[in-house]
């Protein structure tokens, strides 16, 4: 697998869900800060979105919003300050079907906006930095990502008709148009050194190595061999980038797998501990405590999984 779908299985939970809203006349609705990551995609008209913290987004048809960490925000029909948006309705004030307040004085009614808002389970404990590091609200404009357009079409389309097979056909378009929406971000986020890894060769190549085969008898020398350079030319370029020197990186990643399948699945630790590549239960154990401070066995019971 790669970095970037790697970074996603890792942290998310559940099912994602979404509603189709649909508001006229002069609104202001407010959505709390959430354990995970929102989104919106403007189907028709427009608005504005200010999080916390933030500036007023302009948001029109065809463009979606990303909040990977989860900000409370105020979505409104027109550009609104902070004082404005304490003022704002929950969004369940539109979603029971209740009239749109009259227009403000001074204000017009603005055209109907119709939207797509949903939002995805995230384990906050380890998130990778890849997604860490993207910034609170992103915005992806319409027309930028074809691939992004093509997904919110497909939704679009199963979420008006709702046709046999569609229980199982949103929740994965709505896998997809996550995987659309970081990858679109990531692609144009402001250089970061996420972004400065994915396009260095060399960094690239060692991480791509490591997500794609955790639990195989990697060494350093190993991993410079399959990015084509020396031991210490893969250290220099890649330990500033990532953040860590590239075994401390893969000893991170594979505790990381390790929590999602004590999370995810029965399986036994020592079943874990040969797929993350660890020799034996007892040395997963060791460096899991190192890594999450409790034992396999207690992270396990208390996500209310089957003991290790």
């Amino acid at each position: 697998m790669d970095v970037v779908s790697d970074a996603i299985s890792a942290v998310r939970l559940g099912r994602p869900s979404s509603d189709r809203v649909r508001i006229g006349g002069s609104w202001c609705v407010r959505l709390d800060p959430y354990e995970g990551a929102g989104f919106h995609v403007v189907l028709a008209g427009e608005c504005w979105l200010l999080a916390d913290g933030g500036e007023p987004v302009p948001l029109g048809a065809g463009d979606a919003v990303l909040l990977p960490h989860g900000a409370g925000h105020v979505l409104a029909d027109s550009p609104v300050d902070p004082a404005a948006a304490a003022r704002a309705l929950p969004l369940e004030h539109y979603r029971d079907g209740r009239a749109a307040p009259a227009p403000q004085p001074g204000r017009g009614a603005a055209a109907p906006v119709q939207m797509l808002c949903g939002k995805y389970r995230l384990d906050r404990s380890r998130v990778h930095p890849l997604l860490a590091e993207l910034p609170g609200v992103v915005r992806l404009p319409d027309g930028v990502h074809g691939e992004l357009r093509a997904a919110i079409d497909l939704l679009g389309g199963e979420l008006d008709a709702r046709r046999p097979g569609s229980s199982i056909a949103l929740p994965s378009l709505l896998d997809l148009l996550l995987v659309y929406m970081v990858r679109a971000s990531v692609a144009g986020a402001a250089p970061g050194a996420w972004s400065a890894a994915l396009a260095d060769p060399v960094t690239a190549a060692a991480l791509q190595a490591m997500h794609a085969d955790p639990a195989a008898p990697w060494s350093a020398d190993r991993l410079a061999a399959e990015a084509g350079v020396s031991r210490p030319t893969l250290v220099r370029r890649f330990t500033p980038l990532v953040g860590r020197p590239p075994m401390a990186y893969l000893t991170w990643w594979r505790l990381t797998l390790a929590a999602t399948r004590l999370r995810d699945t029965p399986d036994s630790l020592a079943a874990i501990a040969a797929r993350v590549g660890y020799g034996s239960p007892y040395a997963l154990s060791h460096a899991f405590v190192r890594e999450f401070g409790t034992t396999p066995g207690r992270y396990r019971a208390t996500l209310g999984s089957t003991p290790v």
